[in-house]
């Protein structure tokens, strides 16, 4: 039992850095070997705690070029934040419907990026005011109503340069419902946080990304 939730706030550089490492263990062991690492003895006690998780692929191409290669994570903090990782590489890894499970020989190709995420906080049932109560660069969006659902990272909008209506009719779309659903009261519309932790290069050093100051420079000219 978790004795308490890890807010991505107060997560080091270091934590995050483990936190990628074990994403790629994980996913070296059960594409090349078949079996589920165990949490590691030296995790440290914070990502003990229960956490929710997003694990990235990105498939180099090219010199810049990144291309995704899988992309899966939870929004419950229901385990362990480092088993709740290891969990979430591997399904990014093999169970991503857009893509076939990710093949040995492509480990040295692929970057791993994790995403910790906050807690929900549901935004204004108006939906005038629902484009204007989370900030790109900071925020990311999930959509509810009935059996449908949809999530979409910070860093999403980020990379397409999208403005908060766009955001909005995007995670709408995710969700499997009309672009314009979020202008439905019935629709719950969550924002949420994450802290995320990026390889500069496959099994190389670890960054924190800065969206706000990527939004700036990529999309502010």
């Amino acid at each position: 039992m978790c004795s308490s939730y890890v807010d991505p706030e107060d997560l080091t550089l270091e934590e995050g850095a483990f936190l990628v490492r074990l994403a790629r263990r994980a996913v070296e062991n059960y594409v090349t070997r078949g079996k589920i690492i165990e949490l590691p003895e030296d995790t440290p006690q914070k990502l003990r705690n229960a956490g929710a998780s997003f694990v990235t692929l990105l498939k180099i191409r090219g010199v810049e070029a990144r291309e995704l290669r899988g992309c899966i994570g939870y929004v419950k903090p229901v385990e362990p934040l480092a088993l709740n990782v290891i969990h979430a590489a591997i399904a990014a890894a093999t169970e991503d419907p857009r893509f076939l499970p990710l093949e040995p020989e492509e480990l040295s190709e692929v970057i791993f990026e994790v995403s910790v995420l906050s807690r929900m906080v549901e935004i204004s049932k108006d939906p005038r005011k629902r484009p204007g109560e989370f900030l790109i660069g900071r925020d990311g969006l999930m959509v509810e109503y009935g059996f449908y659902g949809g999530l979409l990272l910070p860093e999403v909008p980020v990379e397409y340069c999208w403005d908060n209506e766009t955001f909005l009719a995007e995670t709408c779309f995710k969700a499997g419902l009309n672009p314009d659903c979020w202008l439905n009261e019935k629709v719950k519309v969550y924002r949420f946080s994450a802290k995320t932790f990026k390889e500069v290069r496959p099994g190389g050093d670890v960054v924190i990304r800065d969206f706000l100051k990527e939004y700036e420079a990529n999309c502010r000219k």
